[in-house]
């Protein structure tokens, strides 16, 4: 059966509003008429290295025009856009880019030091950022089928897997991604979100949609992002919840005119209550959406009014299923029980098994489903809650403990601005609960300690140590390094 595959997408969206403004990057302001004719120059220089259908083309760069440009010029010919990090480290990107087989580099000072010390990278074409128009007659070559992208996880546990992602499923994600954030025709996006991560992808590819403007901001900065913000009337923002605190808490926020934002959405991690109830009294959106997922499947579940129902990750999206399942088992959890949140693997969004690593599709695909990794429970109205890591979960005197739970009542105190807690080593209990914290006025350890008393947080889940640091570490798209406060890799206030 055929379907659009992306490129066709692409190019209705040319068809249908020519003149509307489709991207912008600082002084560059294309319509969608001069963005094609850009990417049609960019996909004559590919087939000029002698690129052929399926090859990937690896990526580096920041999120600027090269980068959005490339990405669809790979949907026209059927390549495979293969975006890495621009924090990349040699050994790392040496790994990829042997384990991806790519034919193609594009990169730009951001990410210099690291292809110069890649033995992989000198072997591959080197693909020059600018060049002259292209053909006008730019025709789709790839299929539904296709492979539109290979993601790589960021690794943080082991090497990087590769994730890899046909035409069908991307525009499939995308197309609910406008549906389940009603997006308009016209909608304007701040476009931070790392376009080698799927947050970023998606609000390349919804605005395409709609016949929407992708703002490039090639690298978090708060305060341009509300510059840009301000000057662009951006319509929705699309972020991981470290970035609204940032936004937020920066000195410009009262003075900047964000009245044009109505649509917030955020995904990659949880937003603890605290930082949930700011953004919703800072922005005062029309929808506010938890989205919950990953770069395998895209979105799991959707809770369309994340400030009504504080933690919630709602109930299943347009295009998935859902369960939770015991922890280390297959059955089925009761209802209220913590287990592993399982999704449907054959849903219209799911890839269908990970790049060259068997072993990692027989841990994480069985019997039908896909095993996130993550642990929750359903609530008595069917919603979902998200409760942290299997690997996360603290174990202290035969008890499970999850750190979302204790993150959520800690993240309330007014003096606390950041919080993680994990599982410290104890010769007694096992492990022993520990709560890091950055804070925004001055509290101590016994204070937090009553707050924790007089919540509804159980004795045995209060932190038996508070640790008060400078900087809660992070990998680049936001998600708390546990790993990294077990280990005492974290700097004391």
């Amino acid at each position: 059966m055929r379907m659009f595959d992306l490129g066709r997408s692409f190019l209705a969206s040319v068809e249908r509003s020519p003149g509307a403004l489709a991207v912008v990057d600082g002084a560059r302001r294309l319509s969608y008429a001069e963005w094609f004719g850009e990417i049609a120059g960019l996909a004559d220089r590919l087939a000029q290295l002698g690129l052929r259908r399926g090859d990937r083309v690896a990526a580096i760069l920041q999120n600027r025009l090269e980068l959005a440009s490339l990405h669809w010029a790979c949907q026209f010919l059927g390549l495979v856009t293969t975006p890495l990090n621009w924090r990349i480290k040699s050994e790392e990107l040496d790994y990829c880019l042997a384990d991806a087989g790519a034919r193609a580099l594009m990169f730009d000072e951001v990410a210099a030091e690291a292809v110069s010390a890649a033995a992989a990278a000198r072997s591959l074409a080197r693909l020059a950022l600018d060049g002259p128009p292209g053909r006008a007659d730019l025709t789709p070559q790839a299929g539904p089928d296709d492979l539109s992208l290979l993601l790589y996880t960021s690794g943080t546990t082991g090497r990087p897997k590769g994730v890899p992602r046909s035409h069908r499923a991307e525009r499939a994600a995308a197309l609910a991604h406008v549906a389940q954030n009603l997006y308009r025709r016209g909608e304007r996006t701040l476009g931070v979100m790392p376009l080698y991560h799927t947050m970023g992808v998606r609000s390349l590819l919804a605005m395409a949609l709609v016949d929407g403007t992708f703002v490039c901001l090639p690298r978090f900065d708060a305060a341009a992002a509300l510059a840009l913000i301000a000057r662009e009337r951006i319509t929705n923002l699309y972020l991981v919840p470290t970035l609204y605190h940032d936004l937020i808490a920066h000195p410009d926020f009262a003075a900047t005119d964000v009245s044009s934002v109505r649509k917030l959405g955020f995904a990659g991690a949880a937003m603890p209550d605290g930082l949930l109830r700011r953004v919703e009294a800072a922005f005062r959106p029309e929808l506010f959406v938890n989205h919950y997922g990953s770069s395998e499947i895209y979105t799991f579940t959707i809770e369309p009014n994340a400030a009504n129902k504080p933690g919630s990750a709602g109930k299943a999206g347009l295009n998935q299923r859902i369960r939770v399942v015991r922890l280390g088992g297959e059955a089925p959890a009761a209802p209220g029980e913590e287990g592993e949140i399982v999704a449907d693997s054959a849903g219209d969004e799911a890839f269908a098994g990970y790049w060259n690593r068997p072993d990692a599709d027989a841990k994480a695909l069985r019997g039908g489903w896909y095993f996130t990794g993550d642990t929750g429970y359903i609530d008595a109205e069917g919603d979902l809650f998200v409760t942290g890591r299997v690997d996360d979960m603290i174990v202290s005197g035969g008890e499970n403990i999850s750190p979302g739970e204790i993150e959520n009542v800690l993240s309330r105190h007014p003096a606390v601005a950041e919080i993680a807690v994990a599982g410290l080593p104890d010769e007694r209990w096992g492990q022993r609960v520990a709560a890091f914290i950055r804070r925004s006025a001055p509290v101590d350890a016994a204070a937090l300690d009553l707050w924790c008393r007089q919540s509804s947080l159980a004795d045995y889940k209060r932190p038996r140590d508070y640790i008060f640091v400078a900087a809660i570490p992070k990998s680049p798209v936001g998600k708390i390094l546990r790993r990294l406060l077990v280990a005492g890799d974290y700097q004391k206030e």
